[in-house]
C-alpha cells in the first residue's frame, strides 16, 4: 500500500512530506521534529492507495505550541 503523509500550514501550503513510500498493513509510528517550525495551527493529510487502486484520505488538524 502506498502511503503519503504531508503537513500543511493554515494557508494550505505544503510544509513537509513526512512519508511517501510503500508500507505494509498494520500500525506504524513516525516521529516528527517540529522544532524548526513556528507555533500555530497545522493540518496533516494521510493518503493511502491500496494495490487494487482504492484511495483513502484523512485530514486532521493539530496545534503546535512552543
Amino acid at each position: 500500500m502506498k502511503i503519503s503523509l504531508k503537513v500543511y500550514d493554515i494557508l494550505g501550503r505544503d510544509v513537509i512530506t513526512l512519508l511517501n513510500e510503500e508500507q505494509n498493513s498494520g500500525p506504524h509510528e513516525l516521529n516528527f521534529n517540529a522544532s524548526g517550525y513556528p507555533s500555530g495551527i497545522y493540518f496533516y493529510r494521510i493518503n493511502a492507495i491500496s494495490t487494487d487502486g482504492k484511495i483513502t484520505t484523512q485530514t486532521k488538524m493539530m496545534s503546535m505550541i512552543k
